[in-house]
């Protein structure tokens, strides 16, 4: 199995859970090592893996591994909202052109091709509804994000269809655990709150999102390599859908803080209103549901990881609160 953006949050737990829990895989490991990625999150499995540090765009690396794989997961990708609006192009190259070279070395060399995208691509849903995406829900992305994540998606269809490439796809809802970069919401609002700092709301904060543990997204995957069907795309989520208010006012009550004890901040451009994803397919056709039900457990075994943590993600905080303090975020 090759495993594309193997060093980052998603691929290193998907690493680490597939050598758990199918230990029949041998593994590569393609990650080209920008700010997100790191080999620590592989620490503990780096002796049962191969390592290649290199780029998916660039084909004279990634033809001898696909040549050399039975099946590829694709998690490489740009994938912070608020990156890709202060500057779009590594969301360009990374999802759109790093998958179509993917894509061309699979047409030369054959084998199976998962590719990992995100609810996004969707749009968003209105908010007080109990509509869902589906996977016939028609693209709509909002953001430099979504649109070149839609782009990959498309790319990955088109291949499967005019090629012959024996690919399936996923889109899942927001995630959450351990090893997540400092950056993304959940652990932004753990760290700061370590560190002494108000965790921080964009707007009002009533925007909604559907929180998936990173683990059961990666049980999911390993359904559809095992039991989906060539050609088609699943959604994955945990039907645990929070404002973002109400995100924070838990980490804070799960920490010991006053439920108000917040700041808001300025909106992003084009902030999505909700996500939610109806996982009636994956549920019914692969018989995968999702171990973490209740969000609040989830979260407090985030918090745990982040406290217990503190080397792993200290050195990226600085940066990234520099990041968004310079949006006024």
């Amino acid at each position: 199995m090759l495993i594309t953006g193997g060093a980052g949050f998603i691929g290193a737990n998907f690493v680490n859970y597939t050598i758990e829990n199918h230990s029949e895989y041998e593994i590569c490991v393609l990650d080209s090592l920008t700010y997100a990625g790191s080999k620590s999150r592989l620490d503990r499995v780096l002796h049962r893996i191969d390592f290649v540090h290199g780029d998916i765009c660039d084909a004279e690396i990634v033809g001898p591994l696909v040549e050399s794989a039975d099946l590829v997961v694709n998690f490489a990708a740009e994938s912070h909202v608020d990156n890709s609006l202060d500057d779009s192009y590594p969301f360009v190259r990374t999802n759109i052109i790093g998958t179509y070279t993917l894509l061309e070395a699979m047409r030369r060399h054959g084998g199976r091709f998962h590719h990992i995208s995100t609810d996004e691509v969707f749009g968003d849903l209105p908010l007080e509804t109990t509509e869902k995406f589906t996977e016939s829900t028609p693209y709509n992305p909002s953001s430099p994000y979504s649109a070149s994540k839609a782009s990959s998606d498309m790319l990955v269809r088109a291949w499967a269809r005019s090629f012959g490439v024996a690919a399936t796809l996923s889109n899942c809802a927001n995630n959450y655990g351990p090893f997540q970069h400092v950056e993304k919401f959940v652990p932004r609002q753990i760290t700061n709150l370590i560190g002494g700092r108000r965790p921080k709301v964009y707007g009002t904060g009533l925007n909604v999102r559907e929180w998936t543990h990173v683990d059961d997204h990666n049980a999911a995957v390993h359904a559809i390599l095992s039991r989906g069907e060539i050609g088609e795309s699943y959604l994955i989520g945990s039907g645990n859908e929070l404002s973002n208010r109400q995100v924070v006012e838990l980490v804070l009550d799960l920490m010991g803080f006053a439920p108000d004890a917040y700041d808001h901040v300025p909106d992003r451009p084009g902030h999505d209103l909700r996500y939610a994803n109806d996982t009636t397919k994956i549920m019914t056709e692969l018989e995968w549901v999702p171990r973490y039900v209740d969000f609040r457990d989830g979260l407090a075994e985030t918090i745990h990881w982040y406290r217990a943590n503190e080397w792993w993600w200290q050195p990226q905080k600085m940066a990234a609160e520099a990041r968004y303090q310079a949006r006024g975020q």
